[in-house]
């Protein structure tokens, strides 16, 4: 009988069982990055459901954002007024003091007040769009640059848009400023939306591996070539112990 077999496997034997793949040195920030992207992608997301039920109620939008504003402020006051008493003794104090006092009042305005305040800040708008308008027109009229022709239609549409809102003053305040927030929202949340998901199908593009990971069991693939050693076949059945038997 022979002897125990004291062949030891070297490198010609080829490779052992493999384990799983080694991870990609980016995969985790491409994993982490995509993470964030689509947070992103989902804020924008609210963001678009939101600007389209402003859109579908824009006296609803209009209180919202009145109250939102006046908040605001008065938060923004508070805060102020906290800061103006921790730098006391130095020369801006009074000034923290008056503008955190303005912006508390102000804010109490608004949140008692949102109707008026609406009506207040839709004037303000159409004049604004008034001012604005006829200004485009003259100097474009008086420049003649070479953006003329955009520069009196922006113009007019301004002129337009303020002859619409104060033509129906004071009724257009409960859905001037609603569809105005409604469209900030939801052009807000399109560029979002886009940011995420376009940065996603990005990251997918240049890290293949982060989004496809390879199956545990396959085994690497052998390097073929000139300078590549021959693998050896791999061992039969040992007949010389059943001629022995």
């Amino acid at each position: 009988m022979s002897g125990p077999d004291t062949h030891r496997p070297g490198p010609a034997d080829g490779p052992g069982p493999a384990g799983p793949p080694p991870a990609a040195p980016g995969a985790a920030e491409g994993r982490k990055l995509k993470r964030g992207l689509g947070q992103l992608a989902f804020l924008g997301g609210l963001l678009v459901v939101a600007g389209l039920v402003g859109l579908a109620y824009t006296a609803f939008a209009t209180l919202t954002s009145m109250l939102l504003f006046g908040w605001l402020l008065l938060i923004g006051g508070v805060v102020g007024l906290l800061h103006a008493v921790q730098s006391r003794g130095t020369n801006f104090f009074w000034l923290a003091v008056v503008v955190a006092a303005l912006n508390i009042a102000a804010g109490v305005v608004v949140i008692r007040n949102p109707d008026g305040t609406a009506q207040a800040l839709t004037m303000f708008a159409a004049l604004l769009f008034l001012t604005g308008g006829i200004f485009r027109l003259v100097g474009g009229l008086v420049v003649r640059g070479p953006q003329f022709g955009w520069t009196l239609v922006q113009g007019a549409f301004g002129v337009l848009l303020a002859w619409l809102v104060l033509a129906n003053w004071p009724e257009s305040s409960r859905y001037v400023l609603g569809c105005f927030f409604s469209l900030a929202l939801l052009f807000d949340g399109l560029g979002l939306l886009a940011i995420g998901l376009g940065g996603r199908r990005i990251i997918a593009a240049v890290t293949p591996e982060a989004a496809h990971p390879a199956p545990s069991g396959t085994a690497p693939s052998r390097p073929t070539g000139p300078g590549t050693p021959p693998t050896a076949p791999p061992a039969g059945p040992d007949l010389s112990k059943r001629s022995e038997n």
